[in-house]
């Protein structure tokens, strides 16, 4: 299923309330790699432990959403924090 990317234009992050906007083909393929060695968490403290095709990140680069089927995943608990890259 396709995002419709008007969406962009009226949804916001619930926690800070910045743009979003997709995140980049590599950043994607970055975050996936971290997945799948099961270091990326989200803010509930939960391994992430599925793929993603698809996220949005917020303006500032901090946050990132996971789409399923298309649809964001604007919960507060499966937000990924980004600082976790610098982590690893």
């Amino acid at each position: 299923m396709n995002f419709d990317r008007n969406l962009l234009d009226i949804i916001c992050c619930p926690l800070t309330r910045q743009p979003l906007r997709m995140m980049t083909a590599s950043r994607l393929a970055k975050l996936n790699k971290l997945i799948q060695e099961e270091k990326i968490k989200d803010r509930s403290e939960d391994i992430v432990d599925v793929v993603l095709e698809q996220v949005l990140v917020t303006e500032d680069g901090r946050l990132a959403y996971p789409m399923v089927d298309g649809i964001p995943v604007l919960l507060e608990e499966r937000c990924i924090a980004l600082a976790q890259f610098d982590r690893v």
